[in-house]
């Protein structure tokens, strides 16, 4: 691995939409409008988005039918999330709050 590679792979999840993205596979397969919907954004720019996405393989999709379905990498992303929601249980519960990082 590279810098490279691991700024890549971080900078794909420090961004709002694509961490959204993620939130919103991270217990459903969704269709490419499902998550238009849930999310509020336009298509194209959630396009874009899943493209950056896939390219670290980070989500992954298949064809059903007319409708392109996106999942997460469930070998390495979904153990990884599990991991983040266990240390925040274990070591960040109430040390931050969120709305003050953001000022």
């Amino acid at each position: 691995m590279t810098f490279e590679t691991y700024h890549l792979f971080f900078k794909n999840l420090s961004n709002a939409l694509k961490m959204r993205i993620v939130f919103e596979l991270k217990n459903k397969n969704l269709p490419v409008n499902e998550l238009v919907n849930r999310i509020g954004v336009e298509q194209s720019k959630l396009s874009h988005a899943l493209t950056k996405l896939k390219c670290c393989n980070i989500v992954q999709s298949k064809i059903n039918g007319k409708q392109r379905i996106y999942r997460l990498n469930k070998k390495i992303i979904v153990p990884m999330l599990n991991l983040i929601d266990k240390h925040e249980k274990s070591f960040c519960r109430g040390l931050c709050n969120y709305k003050k990082l953001r000022r």
